[in-house]
């Protein structure tokens, strides 16, 4: 309890907080809805923590469309603004359990680390007693294919194995990619998908900037080809309402995957 301090209504004040413990030895770890840290509190999070490389740990919750509260509480653009910082490394964990797993992995780790995460309602994509190895940077392969490779991240890895698993009984062997990291992008995992010939990015994002396109800056810099198609939030702001409602209406649930897939596919 004496290691907390609220600060309020302060995310600037929080940022630069941060980084002044982080340059005393310390490891802080500071968290705040998504837009106020990433919109609001960019200045200090370039200049104050990215600028002097300090080890401090960015918590943005209500991730992407989940706060369900508008186009103010949405968080859609942190892929995009978090590639483009300099030290930074931008982890988007997939359920509770890996969450926990990334807390550990990030005492040990150099430099800043921007984590994204929702609300904590989701469903949990491991079972709660399954071991699997967890290294920042390094992709996990859920499942291999040889059709098509789905490459999600976050909230959108529970829908794309689900879209998977109906594409299977439909006869097409689809591969699922949970790449957590986004920045650094594990490049090996993509020119693998890429071997497919078809990859879908998934992601709860503006699909400009996001995932999709630093999946396919990974692609073409490897000199690599695939088909690629982006499912996220198409370049505009969402209105309010519930994710539950949102993601199927942009296509981002397990149906609006698995149709997308067949679309390529066929």
């Amino acid at each position: 309890p004496d290691r907390v301090f609220d600060v309020g209504i302060q995310e600037m004040n929080m940022v630069t907080a941060a980084a002044g413990m982080a340059k005393m030895g310390y490891i802080p770890f500071a968290q705040t809805f998504g837009p106020f840290l990433c919109v609001r509190a960019l200045d200090q999070v370039h200049n104050d923590v990215c600028y002097n490389d300090f080890p401090v740990r960015l918590i943005g919750t209500h991730a992407g469309v989940s706060s369900g509260y508008g186009p103010t509480h949405n968080t859609i653009i942190e892929f995009g603004v978090m590639n483009a910082l300099p030290n930074m490394t931008m982890v988007a964990p997939c359920d509770a359990g890996q969450a926990r797993k990334l807390i550990h992995a990030s005492l040990n780790y150099p430099g800043p680390i921007y984590i994204r995460i929702p609300r904590g309602e989701e469903p949990s994509v491991y079972p709660e007693n399954f071991e699997y190895e967890y290294t920042i940077g390094k992709a996990i392969e859920i499942k291999e294919g040889t059709d098509l490779t789905i490459i999600a991240t976050g909230v959108g890895v529970f829908p794309s194995v689900k879209a998977a698993e109906a594409l299977g009984e439909l006869g097409y062997d689809v591969g699922v990619i949970d790449m957590h990291t986004v920045k650094p992008i594990d490049v090996e995992a993509v020119v693998k998908a890429a071997k497919t010939g078809k990859i879908i990015t998934v992601e709860d994002h503006n699909i400009k900037g996001g995932l999709g396109s630093i999946v396919a800056d990974a692609m073409l810099e490897s000199g690599v080809f695939a088909k690629l198609k982006k499912i996220g939030i198409p370049d505009t702001f969402v209105e309010f309402g519930y994710p539950e409602e949102i993601y199927p209406y942009y296509g981002m649930d397990t149906a609006g995957i698995t149709k997308t897939a067949l679309e390529m596919l066929k």
